[in-house]
Formats: C-alpha cells, sequence, structure tokens
C-alpha cells in the first residue's frame, strides 16, 4: 500500500499537498486508487468528492467510458504531469459529465458542463492545465462551482 501511495503522489498535480496528508488511498471498484478531494468556491463554500485517479496512459484512455452512473460526491481526476493542453471527448461515455479543466496552482481553468454522451467533439482545456476532473454533469452549476475556485486533492 505504501508503493501504490507513493505512486499516486509522484502522479498527482499538487504533490507537496497531497503527500502531506496521512491518508493513503483506497481502491475503487474499478481498481483504481481513490482519494478525497476538495473544491472550495470564491464564496468559501467547500464541497467534498471521493475521486479515483486515472495515473497511467490506459487509465487515462479509459477514464468513466462504459459506466452507467457516478454518485454527486464522486469522480475522477486526470493528472497531467507535467501541465499541458487536455482534450477529451465522450466517446464510449454514458453520462453526462462535467469536465474541469485545473491548472497546476489549483484554481479551476475552465468548466465543460453537461457534456454529451458518446460525442466525438473534442471538449478542450483551453491553455495547459495540471489535471482534469470529471464529476456528474450538472455538479458543478449545482454546487456554485467556477472558474477561479480552488481544487485540493487528499485534503
Amino acid at each position: 500500500m505504501k508503493t501504490l501511495w507513493r505512486a499516486a503522489c509522484a502522479a498527482l498535480f499538487l504533490v507537496p499537498i497531497a503527500c502531506q496528508a496521512k491518508q493513503a488511498p483506497t481502491m475503487a471498484p474499478s481498481g483504481l486508487a481513490q482519494l478525497p478531494l476538495r473544491i472550495t468556491t470564491a464564496t468559501g463554500k467547500v464541497h467534498r468528492f471521493t475521486v479515483e485517479v486515472a495515473a497511467t496512459e490506459a487509465q487515462q484512455a479509459r477514464g468513466l467510458m462504459f459506466r452507467s452512473s457516478l454518485a454527486p460526491d464522486a469522480g475522477m481526476i486526470f493528472p497531467m504531469r507535467p501541465p499541458r493542453m487536455a482534450s477529451f471527448w465522450m466517446k464510449n461515455t454514458f453520462i453526462s459529465l462535467d469536465i474541469i479543466f485545473v491548472r497546476a496552482n489549483g484554481s479551476i481553468a475552465r468548466i465543460a458542463a453537461n457534456t454529451q454522451p458518446f460525442s466525438l467533439d473534442p471538449i478542450e482545456s483551453g491553455e495547459p492545465v495540471a489535471a482534469v476532473l470529471e464529476i456528474a454533469g450538472g455538479r458543478a452549476a449545482a454546487l456554485g462551482i467556477r472558474e477561479g475556485d480552488r481544487v485540493v486533492l487528499n485534503p
């Protein structure tokens, strides 16, 4: 488990913050490590999620494809190391998602809300990002999450 924890820390976008916490990742039914994630809005409201970490190329290529549901407090994070332009699509994705592009400093750069299931249209970050977070479609708006809000993994 210690090796898994180190690997997860090495792959994550907020390495110093993520690795300071003592909580080791747990395993999701998918077999991916999962960690707590917190989004703090500009108004100070805090929203907590449990996210699966898609750390490898294969895990990132599959993402949330073929899933029929996603809990309102769940999601998946795709670390981008080093930060880079990101482009996603919804091929073989059965559910609508909010795709949240996160800068290296933890601030939200862009939110692609309520993405269209099965679409092959590219969904782009618009700038280099250190991570991409996917949550259930419509959740960002429902919770008042906006560009500029802060994302912290494993708070």
